[in-house]
């Protein structure tokens, strides 16, 4: 199933510098994991903002909080969770099945 997670980082004002920059290294390399683990599908980053746009895949929610939860800057985060569906006029899938179609002969269709 397919998430799409706003992430916004508030950090506490007691943060020190080192800190945060220590958990947002972690959070990277963490992050790329997930991505290799094919759970962190895509990102995007909210221009002036510490705050981004992911679409996730996870199989429930509790799969999907499990993984958010393990990012070094969630206690930090506030996370807002949109499950996503599949919708019939989507451009990617039907550009697949028409891909699909062409790609068998006249025989086959």
């Amino acid at each position: 199933m397919e998430w799409l997670v706003h992430v916004r980082i508030k950090p506490p004002h007691t943060a020190s510098a080192d800190e945060i920059a220590q958990r947002t290294r972690i959070e990277t390399e963490r992050a790329e994991a997930m991505s290799r683990e094919g759970h962190l599908v895509r990102v995007w980053r909210i221009p002036g903002e510490w705050a981004n746009w992911g679409l996730w895949s996870a199989g429930d929610a509790t799969e999907l909080h499990a993984l958010l939860s393990t990012l070094p800057l969630y206690k930090w985060a506030d996370v807002t969770v949109h499950p996503l569906a599949q919708h019939p006029i989507d451009p990617v899938a039907l550009r697949a099945a028409s891909e699909a179609a062409s790609d068998r002969g006249p025989a086959e269709r």
